[in-house]
Parts: C-alpha cells; sequence; structure tokens
C-alpha cells in the first residue's frame, strides 16, 4: 500500500512534508482495557480483547470547494484536535476494528463524544445495494456490491450467533476506549439479537450506565401476519459519567390531549389553560398576603403577582382566585418519552432514500445527536451505510467521524456530504453569520457547520479484497453455486458438495490444502465431498489431491450409492471443460481528452471531455439478468454516478475542485468541463465512478 502525507491541508493547496515514520503510518500496537461490568454473557470461543493491531491509514481523496478557505469556522472546538489530520469530516474506508484502532493509536481515545451505531441486526435480510442506470429510460436494475457484512469475505462467518457475539463484543470494547468520559453511545438493533447485544452493553459499559430503552415504531400492522405483528425497532441508550449531555426532547402535543387541557380561547385565538397560583400543601414555601381579596399562601411574591397580572397573565375564578394562564403556543410540547410513533421509516417515495436496505431516517438521527451532543462535540458511526449519521451531525453543526467496509457505503456517503456543504457555503454566502459556529449553550437546527471540507482515508488497503469478491460474485453466477452466508470457511455448495473459492491472486497450492484439511478435521460429523473453484493449479497440489482420493476409495459393496467421504474435486476456471471460461475482472474504462486552451485577453482554461466511458461489469450482469432480450446502452452517460476533477493532482491524494453529481436518477453527468488552469504546468486528474462504484482513474499532464 502506498503511503501518503496524512497531514495535507488540502484548502490551502499546500503540502508538508512529514516523514514516514509518522504516527499515523505506523503499524502499532492498542491495550484495551477488559470488560468488568455484569452479568457477562458467554459463548463459545469468547475471548477477550486485550490489545489490537492499528494499521496505518492511506489519505486517497478530500473534498474542500475553493469556498472552504474562507469559509471554514475558526472555533476551539478543534484545540484538541489530533494534528495528523486536516480539520474537518473523516470518512474511513475499511474494516471498522481495524479503523477504530486506528483511530485510538492516532490521538482520538476519550474524544469522542456520542456514538451512534446501527450494525447488521443478524437478521437475515438481503444487505444488497440495488442499483439502477442513469437516465430517462435508465430502469434496468442490477445487483450492486454487497452491503457491509453479508457479503465481504472478511466478515463471511458473523452470521453465526457465536461468531457474531464475539464480532460485536471486540467492536463494542473498542469503542468505549474511544468514547469520552462523559459521553453517549447508542445501539441499534431489533428483536433477533437485541437480548444478548443488551447483555453485552451491560458487561462493556457496566448497568449503571444504562439510560434508557427506546422502542421505535417503524411500520404499521401486516394484516397478512401469522403471529403479532412485528414494528418496531430498539434503540439502547448508555452514557458514562455522571456530566453526560442531555437535551430534553419534546414532541407536539395530540389533539386529544389539546383538547382536554388547554380549553380555553382567547379573543385573539390563542389556547391557553390555566395552573394553580396557590402553595397550600407546600411545606414551609410560598408566600402569605391578600391578593383580590383573598387571601392564600401563593407561590410567588406579590411583586411577581402584580406584574403578571398587568401582562394579562393571570386569570380570576368566580371565587376571585388567581390563576396562571398558559398558553400552548408557548409551550415545548409533550416530554419525549421512551415510546417513538412520531417518526417514519425511509420509504420508497422519501427524498432521502438512497437505495439502501437498512437506510435511517434522518428525523431519528436528529433526535438523538440533538439529544446526546451539542454543536461541535464529536459524533461516530463505524457502521456507516448510507452516512445518514455523518449527514445530520454535519447539518446540525457537529464534528464526524464515519466509517464502513462497503466502498459505495463511502461513495454514497461522500456525495452526499458534498451536496450538503456545497448548500451550506452557499447560505453562509448569502448570510455569512449563518457558518458562525455558536457555543452558546442554546440549542437549535440553524446552527452553523463545524466543518465544510471532509477527508476519505483507507485503513490497510481493502481495494483487493473487493476486487476478489466481485470475482467471486461472477464466479458463483457463471457456475451456479448456491451461496451459503452462514459459513465461517465454505463459500456455498454447488449440489451435494460443499464449494470452496481459492482466492484468484494465486493459484491452489498444498498450502490451500493444508488449511482445507484442517478445517474437515474440525468437523469430524462432515462427509459431503469438496469442490474447490480456482484459477490454475500447482503440480503439487494436483499430487496432493490424489493421495488424498486415493485414501478415501471405498469398497464396490460398501456404502453403495453413497459418495466417497470428503472427495475433493476441482473446477479450474480456465481449463474445465464444462465450467472453462475465464473468470477475470475486466476494469471499467474511459476515452477522456484534456487541452488547455486561452485567448490573448483570457485567462486559461482546461478543458475536458469525456468521449466515451464502458464497465464491462454492468454490462455482462445485464447480460446475465437479462434473458432472452439483451440490454443496450445508447448513451455511456447512463452507466456513470458521477464525474470529480483535481486539476491539480499530485499523485497521492485526489482534491476535489469539480464534482458533476446529478441531483435526479435520470439526469446525466454533463460530460464536458471547463476550469481554471494553474499558471504552471499540471497534472489534471479525472476521477469517473460508474453506478456500481468502480472507479476509473485518467490522468494527464497539461501545459499551458
Amino acid at each position: 500500500m502506498s503511503k501518503t502525507d496524512p497531514t495535507k491541508n488540502t484548502p490551502a493547496r499546500a503540502t508538508k512534508k512529514v516523514p514516514l515514520e509518522s504516527a499515523a503510518l505506523k503499524q502499532t500496537e492498542v491495550k484495551i482495557t477488559p470488560a468488568k461490568g455484569r452479568p457477562m454473557l458467554t459463548w463459545v470461543g469468547k475471548r477477550p480483547l486485550s490489545n489490537v493491531t492499528a494499521f496505518p491509514a492511506q489519505h486517497v481523496e478530500t473534498f474542500a470547494p475553493p469556498q472552504s478557505a474562507i469559509a471554514n469556522p475558526k472555533s476551539d472546538i478543534w484545540h484538541d484536535w489530533p494534528a495528523a489530520y486536516p480539520k474537518g469530516g473523516l470518512l474511513f474506508h475499511g474494516d471498522n476494528k481495524e479503523v477504530l484502532a486506528h483511530l485510538l493509536a492516532n490521538g482520538f481515545r476519550g474524544k469522542v463524544n456520542l456514538i451512534y451505531i446501527d450494525p447488521p441486526f443478524d437478521s437475515g435480510a438481503d444487505y444488497v445495494r440495488k442499483v439502477s442506470l442513469r437516465g430517462v429510460k435508465g430502469t434496468a436494475k442490477i445487483d450492486g456490491e454487497s452491503y457491509t457484512l453479508g457479503e465481504q469475505i472478511q466478515y463471511t462467518d458473523i452470521w453465526a450467533n457465536d461468531n457474531y457475539l464475539q464480532f460485536m463484543y471486540e467492536r463494542l470494547l473498542l469503542l468505549k476506549e474511544l468514547l469520552h468520559p462523559n459521553g453517549t453511545i447508542w445501539l441499534h438493533c431489533d428483536y433477533h439479537k437485541g437480548h444478548f447485544l443488551r447483555n453485552l452493553m451491560d458487561e462493556v459499559y457496566g448497568s449503571a450506565s444504562f439510560k434508557n430503552e427506546i422502542i421505535w415504531q417503524r411500520s404499521s400492522a401486516h394484516s397478512d401476519a401469522s403471529t403479532f405483528s412485528n414494528l418496531h425497532d430498539i434503540l439502547y441508550y448508555y452514557a458514562l459519567g455522571d456530566e453526560f449531555t442531555f437535551n430534553k426532547q419534546f414532541v407536539e402535543h395530540d389533539e386529544k390531549y389539546i383538547t382536554s387541557h388547554y380549553r380555553y380561547v382567547d379573543e385573539r385565538g390563542r389556547r391557553y389553560r390555566t395552573d394553580n397560583l396557590t402553595a397550600t400543601g407546600l411545606k414551609g414555601q410560598g408566600y402569605e398576603y391578600e391578593w383580590n381579596g383573598v387571601r392564600r399562601i401563593w407561590r410567588c411574591p406579590q411583586e411577581t403577582m402584580k406584574k403578571l397580572h398587568e401582562e394579562g397573565r393571570i386569570q380570576y375564578t368566580r371565587n376571585r382566585v388567581a390563576e396562571y394562564v398558559r398558553y400552548l403556543d408557548e409551550m415545548s410540547g409533550t416530554a419525549l418519552p421512551d415510546l417513538w410513533t412520531d417518526i417514519l421509516p425511509v420509504n420508497s417515495q422519501a427524498a432521502e432514500r438512497l437505495d439502501f436496505a437498512t437506510q435511517k431516517p434522518e428525523d431519528l438521527l436528529s433526535r438523538i445527536i440533538e439529544a446526546s451532543s451539542n454543536p461541535g462535540d464529536l459524533v461516530l458511526d463505524c457502521f456507516l451505510g448510507s452516512g445518514t449519521t455523518a449527514a445530520v451531525a454535519q447539518k446540525l453543526g457537529r464534528r464526524w467521524i464515519g466509517c464502513d467496509l462497503n466502498k459505495g457505503a463511502i461513495q454514497t456517503t461522500a456525495k452526499r456530504l458534498q451536496t450538503i456543504i456545497r448548500q451550506q457555503i452557499e447560505a453562509g454566502q448569502k448570510n455569512p453569520l449563518t457558518l458562525a459556529l455558536s457555543h452558546d449553550g442554546e440549542r437549535g437546527k440553524d446552527v452553523g457547520p463545524a466543518q465544510v471540507a471532509f477527508a476519505v482515508w483507507r485503513v490497510n488497503d481493502y481495494d483487493l479484497a473487493i476486487q476478489h469478491n466481485e470475482a467471486v460474485n461472477l464466479a458463483c453466477e457463471h457456475i451456479g453455486i448456491q451461496r451459503t452466508r452462514t459459513d465461517a470457511y465454505f463459500d456455498g455448495t454447488l449440489g451435494q458438495p460443499l464449494v470452496k473459492i481459492i482466492p484468484f491472486g494465486h493459484p491452489l497450492t498444498p498450502l490451500d490444502l493444508e488449511e482445507l484439511k484442517r478445517e474437515l478435521e474440525a468437523r469430524p460429523e462432515e462427509d459431503r465431498p469438496i469442490t474447490l473453484v480456482c484459477l490454475g493449479m500447482e503440480l503439487a497440489a494436483k499430487t496432493w489431491i490424489e493421495d488424498w482420493n486415493r485414501l478415501r476409495k471405498r469398497k464396490k459393496d460398501e456404502y453403495l450409492h453413497k459418495p466417497e467421504v470428503n472427495r475433493i474435486d476441482v473446477i479450474e476456471l480456465r481449463t474445465d471443460p464444462k465450467y472453462g471460461k475465464f473468470i477475470r475482472h475486466e476494469p471499467a474504462t474511459a476515452k477522456v481528452k484534456i487541452t488547455c486552451v486561452g485567448a490573448p485577453l483570457a485567462a486559461p482554461k482546461i478543458v475536458v471531455e469525456i468521449e466515451d466511458f464502458i464497465s464491462p461489469t454492468i454490462i455482462e450482469r445485464l447480460d446475465q439478468q437479462a434473458g432472452m432480450l439483451k440490454p443496450t446502452i445508447d448513451d455511456w452517460r447512463a452507466m456513470v454516478d458521477c464525474v470529480m476533477i483535481d486539476p491539480a493532482y499530485d499523485g497521492q491524494v485526489f482534491n476535489v475542485a469539480l464534482a458533476d453529481v446529478p441531483e435526479k436518477k435520470t439526469d446525466l453527468v454533463v460530460g464536458r468541463y471547463e476550469l481554471a488552469a494553474p499558471s504552471a504546468e499540471t497534472t489534471v486528474a479525472i476521477k469517473i465512478i460508474d453506478m456500481l462504484g468502480e472507479e476509473v482513474l485518467v490522468t494527464r499532464l497539461v501545459k499551458e
């Protein structure tokens, strides 16, 4: 993995060189505090997490519009921000365990004010992003890259109960290390694993830190349900320390409450109710005096009573007893309870919908972030998905860190944040006060942004893993393998045989076979045959398999009609007589023309023209899903999701100066762009991202 300078501050276009041995680029070991809470949940293979290896992060992209250099709020909220990172949002692509370890090793321990996580629920849901081609006629849908945990090769075993618990246990321990001493954490789940996760939270954070179990009603009853309809998700809310942030939230009074409690209407049409002003029964409290001919122990002194009378805030009963007038429009509403029924899920018509199966509504995250943090606080989500947490944190003036293993999730989040930040900068140019971050303790949605730039980082370089997974998907579709989501080792089945796909980066070797042998020894009851899928096979591996199968031959009269136990067969994808087709990942390609033009009286400009683009993966998937009717793509732009340009690319960090991100799915990218040319020769980089999230990077050296 190439190493880059993580201290680069892109808005100023200045590069500050630091040694590659800087803290952000070292592989270090991070110590983890053991869990001491009670009760303690036990499962097969439970292992404490005493330390974890922290891998370096590679800075791969920055979004910092030219206006951000002057619009970025200057505030003391960044005083303890690690020097290795620019002051802005941080978006990490990688396994969240390794990202969290990296954050711990690089200055973020104990600095996160609010954590929200929405991990897989172990619900068997299909975590696959559905993708449509762009354009009015672009209605053909294709399966996108598998979302987060369900399909990534690192996580294929987490759906087994014990592995799922270990997976969550380790991440909860890491998150606790990052949490501020008075920080809060919200865990979103449902009935599948909620009871286990509650125990894990008690063990890691301590039962005394538990504050609430929130029930969110996310749907209405189903008439076709065979049992009681499952309508809700669960939110576990834990807070450390005695000074944790809690900003009370309110909901509007319902009509029944208003009718029964605010029965009166004044001459201006304002609804109100009356409250008792006497203090009778309050031991040793109140003020005794006569008011309006009535002697009582009152709740306020006589001077205050006189002021209320003059302001028209007192109404008198038939017995001349004073009562306080409380107007409905002055009330915040009903204090929010632990049952939330007023927030709708993201449906198919929602403007914020981004085609992620588990996307949560912005209103839900707004409520959590407003309740448990203040402007300028740091919010973390390590199961970022479609980026709702980061998007809402950006809108509410919070700093944020997000990460996800899924490349499509990172790209979707980045595009979403670019749109929000541009809108904030435009609003700030019209009214500079909207860019000033408030620290006066006042709450409200109109607070200015904490940052107007963000950077994308990669931990432990996952590009190769994702490419392998793409090849695995193609191989399974080609051969007809039934994928298995619950097996930690085998990828699926082909009829009766178990299937193991050998990573396509190397041929089948005896080392792969020894690993298979150890796996089978750990499963003494497993007698099914094995099919190995590979690209190439070493001669030594072929001999190994022949010896293995020879020992498993049965006598003719023994177990007739039964296959030999654990017999190994090989499908070599380039030579197999039945499945012989060279399976390889063909990268997308683009034809781009870049020129520098100028006139005698005008400043030179860089003109970028995308003349053609092709994604073999999209075309192949459309062919596979179309059946007899082969689809045609008349305009290459239908395959392109967005275009980004860096007119001064340094070969390491891509700084987005121009981004063409169509607002609607029916819109197409422009394809031709003009930018101001730097004064000297420069390398222009164009990043084209297709509808499956695959990137094509084209660079050209341009001179005036």
